[in-house]
């Protein structure tokens, strides 16, 4: 049985893509063994009518040792 753990991240990026990764980025530098994302909520930055790129709130499940 393993025990995981959920960290709830906002993260920026060109595309929701990028700010997935941007997010899982974050995370992995100070925990291990990161095994989902869940995208909880998206927003778009917009400037002069334009969208200018991407918020997402994630919740990052790892597992704990």
């Amino acid at each position: 049985m393993s025990i995981a753990k959920v960290l709830e991240i906002i993260s920026e990026g060109s595309s929701v893509e990028d700010a997935m990764e941007n997010a899982v980025a974050e995370a992995s530098k100070s925990v291990r063994k990161v095994r989902s994302v869940y995208a909880k909520g998206i927003q778009a930055l917009v400037k002069d009518g334009k969208i200018q790129g991407y918020r997402i709130n994630v919740k990052v499940t790892f597992v704990v040792d």
